[in-house]
């Protein structure tokens, strides 16, 4: 369900729409999503994307040297985005090897056993503290299989160990089993589809320095695309300025609002769609509709957007 206060409150000649940036006002708030080759480790990524770039980069999280896949990135002012990821589900394809024969119908009833919430003992290697946990696997599905080799799509929980899960299913069929390759295909609603290899990231920004923007700006994408996960609240350009300050959004900054409840992470846009800031609902949506005067939203973290707003309107 959707809430309105009002239509007006945006002026043209404040703020931008994310899509018709720049690429020179893009690049230092934009995502681009990395397809991870086996062999180095995520943070050397991080370190030759900052020397392509020469500005600021982060990940939204760790893959293992031979996993491979899905790798969200944030540039400059996005980096402050990019771990808003973290805890967004992923989707994997794992390649499995029971360590015995096992019957399709057997593995099948399996499947339907381990999606739900499940224990996990993080592993011996894994650099968090050992100590059970429970984690949710939201879809588990048979894409192929041969002999004892199974080949699964998982989309679970962030801070799933695949590999610890895939061992767990081969105990629970008697078997015992092992993981034997793995790529992740979504994050954070990013998608193998978006994914480019780090020479294709590279051949963009030299085509870049020689004048050609076509291809790099086909990699970039707007920071606010972290902020999909969340229920939007969208508001006043004159609102805007006082948050980028610092300050809780009040009622009579408010828009437009999605459904969701006191206590939610919400994301703070502009009119024009621009990331403004992230925080924590005070009330419900269907609450504050009927108020006109209070705060709503505790800020908890502020974007930098490409446009100019006002600085001391309320």
């Amino acid at each position: 369900m959707e809430y309105v206060r009002e239509k007006a409150g945006t002026f043209s000649s404040w703020g931008d729409i994310p899509e018709e940036r720049s690429v020179e006002k893009a690049l230092p708030r934009s995502l681009f999503v990395v397809d991870k080759p086996a062999g180095p480790t995520s943070h050397q990524l991080a370190s030759w994307v900052q020397l392509i770039f020469d500005m600021k980069a982060g990940h939204s999280g760790t893959l293992d040297p031979g996993v491979t896949g899905v790798l969200p990135f944030g540039l400059g002012y996005s980096v402050r985005v990019v771990d808003l990821l973290h805890a967004a589900p992923k989707e994997y394809i794992a390649a499995t090897r029971f360590h015995g024969p096992v019957k399709k119908k057997d593995v099948v009833r399996l499947t339907e056993e381990f999606t739900d919430n499940i224990y996990q003992m993080p592993p011996v290697r894994s650099g968090v503290k050992r100590e059970r946990r429970i984690r949710e696997i939201l879809e588990i599905e048979i894409l192929d299989h041969k002999a004892q080799n199974y080949l699964f799509r998982v989309k679970c929980e962030s801070g799933t160990y695949m590999r610890t899960l895939c061992r767990d299913m081969g105990k629970c069929i008697s078997r015992g089993g092992h993981m034997m390759e793995l790529r992740r295909t979504s994050a954070g609603g990013f998608t193998e589809g978006e994914a480019r290899a780090m020479t294709t990231i590279r051949d963009a920004w030299e085509r870049y320095k020689d004048g050609d923007d076509s291809l790099l700006s086909e990699i970039l994408l707007p920071y606010e695309r972290a902020l999909d996960l969340y229920p939007r609240v969208l508001i006043k350009d004159t609102a805007a300025g006082a948050l980028l300050e610092g300050a809780d959004l009040a009622v009579p900054g408010v828009l437009e609002m999605d459904d969701f409840s006191a206590g939610d992470h919400v994301s703070v846009l502009s009119a024009k769609g621009e990331g403004i800031a992230y925080g924590v609902a005070i009330k419900d949506a269907n609450d504050i509709i009927t108020l006109d005067e209070g705060l709503v939203v505790r800020t908890e973290r502020v974007f930098h957007p490409s446009g100019d707003y006002p600085r001391g309107w309320k």
